[in-house]
């Protein structure tokens, strides 16, 4: 069969699975007993076991087999949860997603994870043989010998165990069951089971014991034990060599054959049909229970037929479809120039009619674009999770809004940022548990990450009840880097303080550490975030936490702008960043700093000539009695475009000007207008300092 036409969708839904199991890892630590959570991650696992073996990736299906024996072990009762267990099930879930990727790179999906396969064969061990142990005495090992000689098995086989078997035998080999049973006054049964396994490995190979190899190891068994082994040696050979181990009372070796197998599923069937039965039994005389299940039942058909609504599309097809609409919006803006030219009633409607359609073909591409942040955020409480340890450190993660939707193509490049800005929270934003109750604050710090939709903007606040930013520690070495003078330092808010650790390379860490220095990296973050068309502001409290607002443009394709003219050349300014548009008197202009400010509205704004920036032609704010103005903002920083004219507001297609002009200084990109003219799109953010 060949499986590469379904390696895209391998890879999405393995992604999906695997994120999955780390959510519900996460609520399996904090409820340890809920049986449902354990459940769930089971049945991701098994999903991707199934897949991964159907696609002929041997080495994930492996591992997850191995995990799927924990969390079985785990719902059976076998054994309890840990943070321990859980740390490795994170492992084997962080190695899991280290081969999809790699399959996603072309690779083959291979990875060397023996040590944690025998970390994890030990754990799944572990409770079951503990009690087998305890329950079992020297006369019961005797008589399950005799059992065992009748045809009964100790051993219990899942399906990939039978699988392992079948194919086996397809290559010659049989299949034994040993069962070995050790004298009373064995000294040293660890010694006698290591040369016992030394004779196996030899003849073979071992693909279970009960109980588990460690507890073997460490003498945690009474003085029974069976193996399931994989030869092509006879079973009086085999025996004839374990018996000349010294101390070895008694063995028995029975074939394993595909009756013996189907057998055992037939009797595992069984069981599972009686347990059904028992349960529905009880299941009437519980009125809740009935209730219960009915609930279950219609989420289930809920879910069913929204599943049967939804279909998968490669993100590249709809960025062709954005690409045609594109030209579609600019063939639009040209039908609108000509009617209005040549005033046909006919064509006027037509058009208009054509608009509203287009408008709303718009707003449904758009939506298809969009995606909850939740893909993004659900990598975080994880993270979280593991910082907090590494640092010695109790903190809780909050998320708000996670359904807040974002254009695909932000969501790609806001993830690392956030990254950024998380683990400088965690570092130095929350302090030690003895810190925080010497300062009479709960042991465990809260770190709280929302998303919520703001006119054409969205917004990402995260929020830490911390130590905050020290302003002298800030000022000091902003200073010593030379980013402010000491005369300028004392007339500086906190909140200019705080956001001086978005300068480059600035950091006030005293030690660099593998999480983060708080400010190494902001550089980076706040590049990022501008490049995207949005801002990062920062308010601190010293003692009390810290808040990082990231605004973001809800798409970056198709933006509405203010249409404004200069000696006879059109510029386009985002209408997101515009506060209003004004004519003010020349005489209202005064000199600040040898700076052009303007009273607004009882704020001192600067005030910037765009001809002169762009140097269309000499700026001369003489000429005419009056000036048009566009109030531009960036944060909480606001400034004056000086402009010959408005021309209007237009919805426009946002063009790269390509590679060889990258780095033009205020120029973010390039629209085709109706006309068929070129206009260029002013970058606000970098006009405002």
């Amino acid at each position: 069969m060949d499986t590469n036409q379904y390696l895209e969708m391998f890879i999405e839904e393995s992604k999906e699975h695997l994120q999955s199991c780390n959510e519900h890892l996460l609520e399996l630590e904090n409820n340890p007993e809920d049986l449902g959570i354990v459940n769930e991650i089971f049945r991701s696992a098994h999903t991707l076991k199934g897949m991964s073996a159907t696609m002929g990736y041997e080495d994930i299906a492996d591992l997850t087999h191995k995990m799927e024996n924990v969390l079985d072990a785990i719902r059976n009762a076998k054994i309890r949860v840990t943070t321990e267990i859980i740390d490795v099930v994170f492992q084997a879930v962080d190695d899991l997603e280290e081969m999809v990727l790699d399959i996603a790179a072309g690779g083959t999906g291979k990875k060397d994870v023996q040590e944690l396969v025998e970390v994890l064969n030990r754990i799944e061990a572990g409770g079951s043989a503990v009690v087998a142990a305890s329950a079992e005495t020297a006369a019961t090992a005797v008589a399950e010998m005799e059992t065992q000689q009748n045809g009964h098995s100790d051993l219990q086989f899942d399906e990939y165990d039978m699988t392992v078997i079948g194919q086996s035998f397809e290559q010659g080999y049989q299949a034994y069951e040993i069962s070995i049973q050790l004298r009373e006054d064995c000294l040293l049964k660890a010694a006698r089971v290591f040369m016992i396994f030394e004779i196996f490995e030899k003849s073979g190979e071992v693909i279970k014991t009960v109980p588990a190899v460690e507890q073997l190891e460490n003498e945690d068994f009474e003085e029974t034990f069976a193996v399931a082994l994989l030869t092509k040696e006879e079973a009086d050979v085999l025996k004839a060599k374990i018996m000349k181990v010294s101390e070895v009372e008694n063995v028995v070796v029975r074939p394993i054959t595909n009756e013996t197998l189907l057998q055992g599923r037939v009797e595992k069937e069984e069981n599972i049909v009686k347990k059904a039965a028992v349960e529905k039994v009880d299941s009437p005389t519980n009125p809740k229970s009935a209730v219960v299940s009915g609930e279950k039942q219609n989420r289930k058909n809920v879910t069913a037929q929204a599943g049967n609504k939804t279909i998968r599309v490669n993100i590249d097809r709809l960025d062709i479809l954005m690409n045609l609409f594109e030209e579609l919006v600019i063939d639009r803006g040209r039908l609108q120039s000509i009617a209005s030219e040549l005033h046909n009633a006919e064509l006027t409607e037509t058009v208009e009619r054509m608009t509203r359609i287009s408008g709303d073909l718009q707003t449904i591409i758009l939506n298809m674009r969009m995606i909850p942040v939740e893909t993004v955020f659900n990598r975080f409480p994880k993270m979280v999770r593991q910082l907090a340890r590494d640092l010695d450190k109790k903190i809780a993660l909050e998320i708000v809004g996670a359904e807040t939707e974002l254009d695909r193509t932000v969501i790609d490049e806001i993830g690392d940022p956030l990254v950024h800005l998380i683990r400088n929270a965690l570092d130095h934003g929350i302090e030690k548990p003895a810190e925080r109750l010497a300062k009479g604050k709960p042991e465990e710090g809260t770190v709280t990450l929302r998303a919520y939709h703001s006119g054409n903007h969205v917004f990402i606040e995260l929020e830490d009840d911390g130590a905050g930013v020290n302003r002298e520690r800030v000022l000091a070495k902003a200073i010593s880097n030379g980013i402010v003078s000491a005369e300028m330092a004392d007339t500086l808010t906190d909140k200019q303080v705080a956001e001086l650790i978005l300068a480059s390379g600035f950091s006030t860490a005293e030690k660099i550490s593998d999480v983060s220095g708080r400010g190494v990296g902001l550089d980076v973050v706040k590049n990022t975030i501008e490049s995207l068309g949005g801002h990062i502001s920062i308010d601190s409290k010293e003692g009390y936490g810290s808040l990082f607002q990231v605004q973001l443009p809800l798409t970056l394709s198709i933006i509405s702008v203010m249409l404004v003219e200069l000696e006879k050349e059109m510029y386009a300014i985002p209408l997101s960043s515009i506060i209003e548009t004004a004519i003010i008197q020349t005489s209202d202009i005064m000199n600040a700093h040898n700076q052009k400010v303007i009273d607004f509205r009882g704020n001192i704004v600067p005030l910037v000539d765009l001809k002169e920036i762009f140097e269309t032609a000499d700026g001369d704010y003489e000429a005419d009695d009056y000036q048009s103005v566009v109030i531009v903002r960036k944060g909480d920083k606001l400034a004056g475009l000086v402009v010959d004219s408005f021309i209007g507001q237009q919805e426009i297609v946002l063009k790269s000007l390509g590679n060889y002009l990258q780095n033009v200084f205020a120029i973010s990109g390039a629209t085709i207008l109706g006309n068929g003219q070129v206009a260029l799109i002013v970058d606000c953010n970098a006009l405002i300092k």
